[in-house]
């Protein structure tokens, strides 16, 4: 199993995907690193302006503008991880490189372990190095007055829930590799990202609106592919707004107005081991 582990994690890194999505995401932090520093200069605040109005201004726009780094970088990390999974299997299947896998003393069972261990470590490295990036250009190239107060419980926090999301994801795209050929995994996939996403804003809108039925699709959908509610419970683990009621403005829009219950990120661990569980049972009757 960890032969195939460290394997897939070179396959993986050696893969134009994975040069493409590095070369973007040092685009995306460019970029966000200049709208941070004339963010920094332009607004005001810094020249001595410490008034009421200044200080709610510096909240608002510094957590909106982390905010949306770091709903970006879900984006990016959630395509990399569907990318990456959809194809471990049914392209190895369609290659026809899954015989020289199998004619060994492998069993398809630690081969898909394998497959999940390899990807798994990659997103998980990844995620903390993108994390982190976001956290440092936003606290270091904006002006001092726009950095925002965080201990180094909440950034732990807040990046362990975070890279748990990529993990769902490969696990996913694993159970549908083992399904279906590399393309329709990768439409099956991309939409039921989409899908997720869209819940979880129906239910933060219902829970403005106090609509009950669009907070239970919210969390229904939740159930059915908990992505968004692990992205959420992230926020609100770094924002540390649970139950506060200046939450929407302290993490703006891209932050939960409703906290995720702690149970999620159990509930995300279990959803993992069943879904790769699926995967197994899958991969073992089919015909390669």
């Amino acid at each position: 199993m960890w032969t195939i582990s460290k394997l897939t994690f070179k396959e993986i890194v050696s893969k134009k995907i994975f040069l493409i999505t590095i070369i973007m995401t040092i685009v995306f932090l460019t970029l966000y690193g200049t709208a941070i520093y004339f963010a920094g200069k332009d607004l005001p605040g810094q020249e001595g302006n410490i008034g009421t109005q200044a200080i709610l201004l510096q909240q608002f726009v510094s957590s909106q503008l982390l905010g949306v780094g770091l709903y970006f970088s879900s984006f990016i990390t959630a395509l990399l991880a569907i990318l990456s999974s959809v194809s471990s299997i049914s392209g190895e299947v369609s290659s026809h490189q899954i015989d020289t896998w199998l004619m060994r003393p492998i069993s398809r069972t630690h081969f898909v372990l394998g497959k999940f261990v390899g990807l798994a470590l990659l997103m998980i490295a990844y995620v903390i190095g993108l994390f982190f990036s976001i956290i440092l250009i936003h606290q270091g190239i904006g002006a001092a007055w726009m950095a925002l107060d965080f201990t180094g419980m909440q950034l732990m926090k807040a990046v362990s829930v975070f890279a748990l999301m990529p993990i769902v994801l490969i696990a996913f795209g694993l159970f549908l590799s083992t399904k279906m050929t590399t393309l329709n995994a990768g439409v099956v996939a991309i939409v039921m990202y989409g899908a997720a996403f869209i819940g979880g804003f129906i239910e933060q809108f219902g829970t403005v609106i106090e609509k009950t039925s669009m907070v239970n699709i919210g969390i229904i959908t939740s159930l059915i592919f908990p992505v968004d509610s692990i992205y959420r419970k992230m926020t609100i683990l770094l924002f540390d707004s649970t139950d506060n009621p200046l939450s929407f403005a302290q993490g703006g829009m891209f932050t939960s107005i409703s906290s995720p219950s702690n149970l999620l990120i159990w509930y995300a661990c279990g959803y993992v081991v069943f879904v790769l569980l699926f995967a197994i049972k899958s991969f073992k009757k089919r015909d390669v």
